[in-house]
């Protein structure tokens, strides 16, 4: 079964047809190919915006329960030297 879905990331976004049974990555690569996603973005994680559920970029989108319409979101990793989100923020400054 084939599935449409939105792929955001924090410059670009990207609408991909796709066999519901490929990896998400799968996925990745097709859109860095052609050149709708930066080359070198491989994003671990997503954040989908139908079932609001962390999903890995190695697993199916059937596997991580991605239907048509979803949109993915990438989550980007933190800089080192980002502090941390609030209310961690909060709690580490607490435990010093």
């Amino acid at each position: 079964m084939f599935i449409t879905l939105t792929i955001k990331t924090s410059t670009h976004q990207a609408d991909i047809r796709i066999d519901h049974q490929q990896k998400i990555s799968e996925g990745l690569k097709v859109l860095r190919e052609s050149g709708r996603i930066p080359k070198g973005y491989t994003p671990d994680f997503f954040r989908s915006c139908v079932r609001e559920t962390l999903v890995s970029a190695y697993k199916t989108f059937k596997e991580e329960g991605i239907f048509d319409g979803d949109i993915l979101i990438a989550i980007e990793p933190e800089l080192e030297s980002k502090s941390p989100p609030e209310p961690f923020g909060e709690i580490l400054r607490n435990m010093v």
